[in-house]
């Protein structure tokens, strides 16, 4: 099933899937090819239409019953620390963070494969090679950063966790994270998101995009704990407010036609 609009880029639809997020519910994706010289003007753009990107993919949830996952972002100007991550920041200020170019490496993987078994064994990743992990790390037409936060030795650092960042024109974009099990009482996961919020706060960056919040769903449901959180729902960004209030994004009607959605995309200009 294509659909296209007038001008290049070209979107098609993915075939129904079982739903990660809620039992019970069939996924659809809407996507479209990530490539070219226009490239980082066409994620720029569609990041802030509720698109994600998966290597040289950009995509959006366009289920035919549901229209629960939206994308969710954090206004940096808007975030206030709770109690609870002020604790986190401590607990994980031993951490040495560091960015580099998204190289895959052997200790990510091992990292990366430990984090799988303990937290997402049976998931869609679950049976991902080096060469699969390292295609998601490097395949990226756009500017992207691989920061790694690291154990203090006098020999070798050890790998603690990893987050494989976007750097956008208005913010930085978690691709995806993951981080030793083990530790998993240091909360790194919503640590590399409080660290990433301090680091667009030096780069002058006014958002910090965490991909979909799922109401309903307890692995999106951490999301709701950061303040300054930004919801993007019928074609606008607005703030989460009370997240119990989502259930009617569950309603089948909740989403239109797929034609409609594509019609309403803004693409950018030669000039933007």
């Amino acid at each position: 099933m294509r659909h296209t609009l007038p001008i290049a880029p070209q979107f098609y639809v993915t075939a129904p899937q079982p739903c990660p997020y809620l039992d019970g519910r069939m996924e659809r994706k809407l996507f479209t090819a990530l490539q070219g010289e226009a490239a980082a003007k066409l994620n720029n753009s569609l990041s802030k239409q509720g698109f994600r990107r998966s290597q040289n993919v950009l995509y959006r949830p366009s289920c035919a019953d549901c229209a629960a996952c939206m994308s969710a972002r954090i206004k940096v100007a808007d975030f206030t620390l709770t109690r609870s991550q002020k604790r986190v920041i401590k607990k994980n200020a031993r951490l040495q963070r560091r960015a580099t170019s998204p190289w895959a490496t052997e200790d990510q993987y091992t990292l990366f494969r430990e984090y799988l078994e303990s937290r997402h064994a049976t998931g869609g990743m679950a049976d991902m090679d080096m060469f699969e992990f390292a295609a998601m790390v490097e395949e990226t037409p756009i500017r992207t950063r691989l920061i790694e936060y690291t154990e203090p030795s006098e020999m070798d650092p050890e790998l603690s966790a990893v987050c494989l960042t976007d750097v956008l024109d208005d913010g930085l974009s978690l691709v995806y994270s993951f981080f030793n099990p083990s530790l998993v009482g240091d909360s790194l996961g919503t640590y590399m998101i409080l660290d990433h919020i301090e680091i667009a706060r030096q780069l002058g960056l006014p958002y910090v995009y965490l991909g979909y919040w799922v109401p309903g769903s307890k692995k999106m449901g951490y999301k709701a704990k950061f303040t300054g959180l930004e919801i993007f729902t019928d074609g606008i960004w607005m703030p989460l407010g009370d997240p119990e209030s989502y259930d009617a994004a569950l309603h089948p009607l909740s989403s239109p036609p797929i034609a409609e959605q594509v019609a309403r995309i803004n693409l950018p200009t030669s000039r933007s």
